[in-house]
Parts: structure tokens; sequence; C-alpha cells
């Protein structure tokens, strides 16, 4: 007993020895329990691989996760910028969509007024815009749509966008231009629509027979009275009731000596029974002009004018273009007059 722990104090000496002179961090010692003696570690070039390799994936195992974690609850500083860039880029895209709608609502409010007020004001045919094309507003109608396209995409769409503006301004543009060009022909329009009665009737004194189906005075059957007559004396005066150009014929047809002006713009009005004519072929004429004197050649059974208007080649009702000298009760009076079914005086 007492040698071994003899033995074993000689063993912790030499131990203590080795510590000290820091030889215990190159050389490793275990304590063999059945010689009571610290042996020195061999190891073994396949144990130190073995401990390397495990080390190795331990810690690539280790800074893998450290990695995916730092990547996926951190964000770099590039990353953050980026992300803010593209927040931003959407909202504008979002913001750029909704100007791009109210400018499509005023360009189809432009359109609306263009064929329903503007061109019913000059008279001239409505403007076909079929051919403006519809390419971002009915396919992009949502902000939702944007989130989940790419850069690419909303590229494009915002193209198709810009694209499809410029077509409908370019074709609402062409319109204006149009109705812009009529406007500066307006007075002259003006000017030349019939808008007074072709002899002086202030009273309503004169106006004998309306527009439409009458009793013809001669074959005494209804027959389509495509003007209206005024009853006069022989030699009352018949005014241009419009600006343009005369056409003399004598002798037409039922009419007898006749007068027409081309007035332009669709109209023409036509001058029948006249007893003399005071104007020549082809001369120019302004509204409230004298053009002739009432007369009963052709048809006519008593001393009359027969007045017509023609509106784009058909007749139409001449007391709807008595505007410049009826006010509106007078106006009212003579559509009751107008529409009393009596004859016609030729």
């Amino acid at each position: 007993m007492l040698i071994t722990f003899s033995v074993l104090n000689q063993n912790v000496i030499r131990f203590l020895i080795l510590i000290f002179n820091k030889k215990l961090a190159k050389v490793k010692y275990y304590y063999d329990t059945n010689t009571c003696r610290y042996e020195r570690v061999v190891t073994r070039w396949q144990d130190v691989l073995l401990n390397f390799t495990g080390f190795s994936v331990l810690s690539a195992v280790f800074s893998g996760c450290m990695f995916l974690a730092y990547v996926n609850f951190f964000d770099s500083a590039k990353e953050r910028k980026l992300r803010i860039e593209n927040d931003e880029l959407r909202t504008n895209y979002h913001l750029l969509h909704d100007k791009f709608d109210q400018i499509l609502v005023s360009l189809r409010s432009l359109k609306e007024k263009d064929n329903a007020i503007y061109r019913v004001i000059f008279e001239t045919k409505q403007r076909d815009f079929a051919g403006s094309a519809n390419l971002g507003q009915e396919k992009y109608k949502s902000f939702a749509s944007f989130a989940k396209m790419d850069k690419n995409e909303l590229v494009n769409i915002t193209y198709d966008m810009v694209d499809e503006l410029n077509l409908k301004l370019k074709t609402q543009t062409k319109s204006f231009d149009e109705l812009l060009n009529i406007a500066l022909k307006k007075q002259d329009m003006l000017a030349s629509i019939p808008a007074i009665q072709p002899v002086s009737d202030k009273e309503l004194r004169h106006f004998a027979s309306g527009y439409g189906m009458r009793m013809h005075p001669i074959y005494k059957v209804m027959r389509f009275h495509a003007g209206c007559d005024f009853s006069a004396v022989r030699g009352t005066p018949i005014y241009a009731t419009g600006n343009g150009i005369a056409q003399v014929k004598k002798d037409f047809e039922g009419y007898g000596n006749c007068i027409e002006i081309e007035h332009g713009f669709g109209f023409m009005t036509r001058y029948g029974h006249c007893d003399k004519i005071k104007i020549k072929q082809g001369q120019k004429v302004k509204r409230g002009e004298i053009i002739g004197f009432v007369g009963s050649t052709g048809t006519a059974t008593s001393p009359h004018l027969h007045y017509e208007v023609h509106k784009n080649g058909s007749t139409v009702d001449p007391i709807h273009y008595f505007f410049n000298d009826l006010s509106s009760s007078e106006y009212e009076e003579l559509i009751k007059i107008a529409g009393a079914e009596n004859q016609s005086l030729g």
C-alpha cells in the first residue's frame, strides 16, 4: 500500500513538472489505473483526420445556418436601398396609372362634347373615333396587377399606355383642327343660312300655305307641297334669305319664273312664280337683297311666292329658318298657321 502511494506521488510530481515545463501543450498523458502511472497519449493520424473532418463539417453546418438566418432576417445596406427603390417605383407606376385613367376620362368627355355639341352646333358630320386603340386601360385595371409584374412588364405596359394616349390625342387633335376650320367659316355659314322670310310679313298676314300634304289648286287632290306660299300683290319685293350665288330659271316646270340661290354649307333656296327677276345669272347676293318681285307665272292661281328650302339635297320645312325675323310667340303662331290643312296656291 505504501509502495503504491509512493509511486502515485512520484507520478503526480512528474506530471506537475511537465506542466511547469510547458510540455503539456505539446504532449498529452492519461492516467492508467492498471499501472497506476501516467501514460503518454499516442495520436494516430486517422484520429486526427477524423477529428478535423468532423470539426470542419460541424463548422460548415453552423456557418450555413448563421448565413441563412442573416440573409432571411437581415437586409444588407444595398438590399435595403433596392427594396426602397422598388417600392417607390411600384407606387409611381400606380400614380401614373391613375393619372392615365384621368386623362382618358377627360379625352372621353372631349370626344362626347365633340360629337354631341360642337358638331351639332356647326352642323357637320360626327367624327368616328372607333380607330382609337384601348391598349392599357382595359388590360391593366388595378394596382394589384402591377404587384405581380417584373420590371420589363411594367416598362412595356407604360409604353403601351403612352402609345394609346398619343393615338387618342392625335385623333382628338385632328378633330379639333377640323372644328377650328369650320369655326373660322362659321361667320360665312351664319350669313349664308336662310334665316329670314322671303317677303316682308312681320304681321304674318301673307302666309297662305305651309309645308306638307296640301290640296293642289288645279288637280284638286292631296299632293306634297315642298315649300310654303306667301300671298302678296303683284310686284311685292322678294328678298334673298341668305348669302349665296343666284341661278335664274325662266318657265321652270310649274314654278314659272324661278330663282334658285346656292348658299353653300348644304343649303339651297327656291323662289317660284316671280313676275320680274332683278338679278342676273351667277350673281352673288346677300341676305335681305331684293332679287325679284311677286307674280303668278307657272301654275300659280293667284299672285304669290312659292318658297322652298333644301338641305343637303332634300326639302325641309322653311318656317324653321325664319328665326331672324320672328320672336318665340310669333314662331309658335306661324306653326299653327302652317299646320292648317288648306289649299296651296300653286
